[in-house]
């Protein structure tokens, strides 16, 4: 075989691969940077049964966005979590990590290791035998991946982690993960919230009665279905603020459950209690300003000191989190323009906004946001309709895009507007 076929031949078994680089995942450098901060803010403490898979997406995306050697210490990292959580040397679990080396390994020319890498690849299928399609370990490692992404993709996640459960019952993380992947999906979703999903939810629980993050999944999703459990939501408080601080150690669904039962003091109140427990944590501080956020907009006027501390807190954001703040840029503009001193500000950040090259679901984010600034703040209407406009004909659906069109309906509803009515009437058309 000569050299060139043989290079075709090993990119074609690459391209065969189960691992990130042929999931099809695209996501745009924004899109990476806010699953890479994302993924920081998980936290790595010992026992994380999605250790392995946390390394995995870190080693791509580190990949993806030009650092090569993190990716390769990241892979490496992988490979080990997943001896460590799994108790052994090799195993299935071990297939896509290998995967992402060889890819590694051939973009950087590195044949005879990528090579190395198949053939341990080779040896796992040929060991652990699927009686589906892909064996349930790269089943519910591509489900979690992918549960990181897209709508599309995250439907996509839903049906591995079925496949992977059917195949493998007794394994409760994966179980977890999908009835939390389908929560998630359900606040999408036209139908909202439906019954089955929370009695999967409920027994998740059961199954997985130390999973804090589930829990305050479960006492939210309850509260929203108008069964509140306050004695419970100060128990599963006192737990979180004992545990490591993560994303994922249930303090930001607490937040939420606290902010309509009893009140939004209460969320600032706890919030407040963990950053001053932990006051170096920046998952901490964005929880803070998060809980800052909300009772400046609930507030029909809120005091300077509380718009103050809203202000410091976003403005700490931007520098913990600078290559995932577009939306905590549009957050600080808006608490900028509840006070007359820093309207200022709030029009900068804008302008510069204006400026930057912004993915299509951020314009349209940035369009409706606008177009509310300009109506209420600027009191400049017939602008404001524009922005509303162009949020809408950006094609994505999705809250803001709706938030828009709520808008114009009203405003046709209320004043008549020929424009707004031929828009809506065009959309409607589209639509059929």
């Amino acid at each position: 075989m000569s050299a060139a076929q043989s290079d075709m031949a090993l990119e074609d078994r690459l391209g065969a691969l189960q691992c990130h680089f042929t999931w099809d995942l695209n996501p745009g450098r924004t899109k990476l940077w806010r699953i890479r901060d994302k993924l920081q803010d998980i936290g790595t403490e010992e026992g994380c049964k999605w250790l392995g898979h946390i390394y995995n997406l870190q080693g791509y995306v580190h990949f993806q966005l030009g650092s090569t050697e993190e990716a390769r210490s990241f892979f490496s990292r992988a490979a080990e979590a997943f001896r460590q959580t799994r108790g052994a040397d090799e195993g299935p679990w071990l297939v896509v990590t290998y995967g992402n080396q060889a890819w590694l390994h051939h973009h950087q020319g590195e044949r005879a290791e990528s090579r190395a890498c198949l053939s341990k690849i080779d040896g796992l299928m040929t060991e652990y035998p699927s009686q589906d399609e892909l064996h349930p370990e790269i089943y519910a490692e591509k489900a979690w991946t992918l549960m990181k992404f897209s709508g599309e993709q995250k439907l996509l996640a839903a049906d591995f982690f079925q496949r992977a459960i059917r195949m493998q019952p007794d394994v409760v993380e994966w179980q977890t993960s999908h009835v939390l992947g389908l929560v998630n999906m359900s606040k999408h979703s036209e139908t909202g919230f439906e019954e089955d999903i929370m009695k999967k939810l409920r027994e998740a629980k059961e199954q997985d009665p130390e999973n804090l993050y589930l829990a305050a999944v479960y006492l939210l999703q309850l509260a929203k279905k108008g069964q509140p459990d306050q004695c419970g939501a100060r128990e599963l408080a006192t737990k979180v603020l004992r545990n490591p601080v993560s994303s994922y150690s249930g303090i930001k669904p607490l937040l939420r459950f606290y902010r309509t039962f009893p009140s939004i003091d209460k969320a600032v109140a706890l919030a407040e209690k963990a950053l001053k427990l932990h006051p170096d944590e920046r998952y901490l501080k964005r929880c803070a300003a998060l809980s800052y956020k909300w009772k400046i907009w609930e507030e029909s006027q809120p005091s300077p000191s509380l718009i103050e501390k809203g202000i410091h807190a976003h403005e700490e954001l931007l520098s913990l989190y600078p290559h995932s703040s577009f939306m905590k840029k549009m957050d600080l503009a808006g608490i900028y323009a509840e006070s007359e001193n820093t309207k200022p500000k709030s029009e900068k950040i804008y302008q510069q906004l204006f400026a930057e090259d912004l993915e299509p679901a951020e314009q349209q984010v940035f369009f409706t946001i606008y177009a509310k600034y300009l109506y209420f703040i600027q009191q400049q209407p017939e602008m404001s309709i524009q922005y509303h406009m162009k949020a809408v004909k950006i094609p994505i659906k999705s809250f803001h895009q709706e938030s828009s069109i709520q808008a114009l309906e009203k405003i046709r509803d209320r004043k008549g507007n020929q424009e707004v009515d031929e828009f809506l009437s065009r959309l409607k058309e589209s639509q059929e």
